[in-house]
């Protein structure tokens, strides 16, 4: 007799909770230790030391360990540039450049502890500096490549970094970045900055004053061998500063053991890694998706990985599909913003390409509306590939919420994040902490600690115990708002601070929005609230119709009824703006915090993660033109 769907799942997760301790001891023998740990866990809320007394290197997790097999020579890396270059890396070449490069590091005077800050394309040097970097036992500290010189200055100097490691440019869209002269102006304000690398990737002409020395020339000089440095499991791995959409950016700092143990074992119940996977992720190592599930998940598991340095549109919106095809991807891990960007170039492209090769569909970043979720089921997957729909955080280090493919099979909900994965208590709260009822709106909260979670932030204890652990005692607060179905399914419901209340009513963005996207017409929207005195708050909206599509007043009357029929008439928007491009940041996020100041009239304050400068002044255009329609 078949064991029914989820019922090994159900099995595993209960046993997780009921001795989280042994559990993930279990897990962690999956790592190679230079010596055990002690304990598993040793918690002092909220703080958590994970496998105290253990010694290892995250370097020596991602190569050494495949170097005497088989996995040796096959391939790690397979790079592809927006302009069509592609290179490949096997996983004995990327040991030997790690090697270089860390012992090049090395000669620079970095030391275990040291700080570096990494800027750079995305290449496979990038990568290559991340893991040179653990494997002498410094933090590395990675910042977007598209951030200004000031966010850089933040960045470095909050971390105190000793080096940085640029690229003399990169391309995006077909445009030159001068990465060099972005770091030149930055270091005047940047005094522990000692050394900048400089990796030739653009071939542009730079200048090089007496800090700056040629990355290709230190690696050559450099001895082929670098003996890891063996750290302690809770040895900062790297900082990375969050995207910084209000105030200034937190650096979340995260540990070495836990976050590897917990990468490890996500990696492997998500998305079921097998010998044969060719993984193709499309984050930006600039974002902690980059960083767990491109760089240290999929090296661990020595499993081939896609390295895409582009936009997702240029130079024609069918770039995901023509790198999957090209290079067979069995498993895509995308976001919903770059899907609905694709949805409204409609079917025949994705069609015009071979995706038989895939198996298994991934999104993260945000949660996916249920309609952009059937279009990605059926016309990439065809029907024939599970859809992971992962929540976690940079905060959380790796996956919290998400089908495991890799343990069991459960029905597939569109829109919902699935389960908790094993050993994750995860709930929905009210405002007092108390769990609610099957299919009540309220708070998500993380009750126990878990090894991916990070270890403080950096430089700020006190911000991190007020930043997640002060809302609800004992329990982490993410700041997001979300349901949990009768079958224990949870629905991500926007971020809380996005939750509008509306003549009493709680509604979450993401439900209004989703409302918006299953309209024929509409390929994204975004929703804001604005201080209304009868209401409290009414309701605003910005939406993209999809490829042909012209915003009229006949349509906005149509979206007005939609949204009364979908959600309910304490829903309906009082306005509805057509823009040809919603304000993002480079993560693909929107800035709902821009659309709530311009319907608000208040100052637009920091946009230093905005992606396109051009969709402020897109709402700020829409806005006033429906202003002056209705006087």
């Amino acid at each position: 007799m078949s064991v029914q769907p989820g019922r090994l799942l159900e099995k595993v997760s209960k046993e997780a909770l009921s001795d989280p301790e042994k559990f993930w001891g279990e897990q962690a023998k999956s790592l190679v230790w230079e010596r055990q740990w002690d304990s598993v866990l040793e918690w002092k809320p909220p703080f958590a030391r994970w496998f105290s007394g253990g010694l290892l290197n995250a370097s020596v997790n991602c190569l050494d360990r495949h170097i005497s097999t088989d996995t040796k020579n096959k391939a790690a890396i397979t790079w592809e540039s927006e302009a069509g270059e592609s290179r490949t890396l096997t996983y004995y070449q990327l040991y030997r450049q790690v090697n270089r490069l860390a012992n090049a590091l090395k000669d620079l005077s970095v030391q275990k502890g040291d700080r570096v800050t990494i800027y750079m394309p995305m290449v496979p040097e990038l990568p290559v500096a991340m893991l040179a970097c653990a494997r002498i036992g410094a933090t590395h500290s990675v910042v977007f490549s598209g951030f200004s010189s000031q966010a850089l200055v933040d960045r470095v100097n909050d971390a105190k970094s000793k080096v940085i490691l640029t690229a003399d440019g990169s391309m995006r869209k077909g445009k030159l970045i001068d990465l060099k002269k972005v770091v030149d102006e930055s270091l005047p304000q940047a005094p522990s900055v000692e050394h900048v690398v400089v990796f030739r990737r653009a071939g542009n002409p730079v200048s090089m004053g007496p800090r700056d020395v040629w990355w290709h020339e230190i690696v050559e000089r450099a001895a082929p061998y670098c003996k890891p440095e063996m750290v302690a499991s809770s040895h900062p791995l790297y900082i990375l500063y969050t995207s910084g959409t209000t105030g200034k950016p937190k650096g979340v700092m995260h540990g070495t053991a836990g976050y590897l143990v917990h990468l490890y074992s996500t990696a492997k119940w998500v998305f079921d890694f097998q010998r044969s996977d060719i993984f193709f992720c499309t984050a930006d190592i600039g974002w902690v998706t980059g960083h767990s599930y491109m760089v240290y998940a999929p090296l661990m598991h020595g499993v081939t990985e896609i390295m895409y340095d582009g936009a997702p549109d240029y130079p024609k919106p069918d770039r995901y599909w023509a790198v999957a095809e090209k290079h067979g991807a069995t498993i895509l891990y995308t976001t919903p913003t770059a899907l609905r960007m694709y949805m409204k170039y409609g079917d025949s492209i994705p069609n015009s390409f071979d995706l038989s090769s895939l198996r298994l569909l991934g999104t993260v970043g945000e949660p996916i509306n249920p309609e952009v979720w059937q279009w990605y089921f059926t016309t990439i997957g065809k029907e024939a590939c599970p859809i992971i729909d992962t929540w976690w955080q940079t905060e959380t280090g790796g996956i919290m919420l998400s089908a495991c493919t890799g343990i069991d099979f459960v029905p597939m909900k569109p829109g919902s994040a699935t389960l908790p994965v094993p050993g994750v208590d995860a709930a929905v709260v009210d405002e007092s902490g108390r769990q609610v009822a099957p299919g009540t709106k309220g708070y998500l909260v993380v009750r126990r600690p878990w090894p991916g979670m990070l270890l403080s932030l950096w430089g700020d204890d006190e911000k991190y115990r007020n930043t997640y652990w002060s809302r609800f005692e004992g329990m982490y607060y993410p700041g997001d708002y979300a349901l949990a179905d009768k079958d224990g399914y949870l629905w991500l419901l926007g971020r809380a601070d996005d939750v509008l209340k509306v003549a009493g009513h709680r509604l979450g963005t993401m439900e209004l929005e989703s409302a918006f996207v299953s309209h024929r017409d509409i390929a994204e929207s975004a929703v804001a609230g604005r201080p209304d005195a009868t209401k409290g708050e009414s309701i605003i909206a910005f939406v993209v119709t999809k490829e042909g599509i012209e915003g009229s007043d006949a349509l906005r009357k149509e979206l007005v009824d939609h949204i009364r029929r979908t959600v309910g008439p304490i829903a309906t928007p009082d306005e509805v703006y057509f823009v040809g491009k919603l304000p993002k940041t480079r993560s693909g996020k929107i800035m709902r915090r821009l659309l709530k100041s311009i319907a608000s009239g208040d100052k637009i304050g920091d946009v230093t993660t905005l992606e396109d400068g051009a969709a402020i002044d897109e709402v700020k255009r829409a806005y006033e033109e429906l202003k002056k329609a209705v006087g």
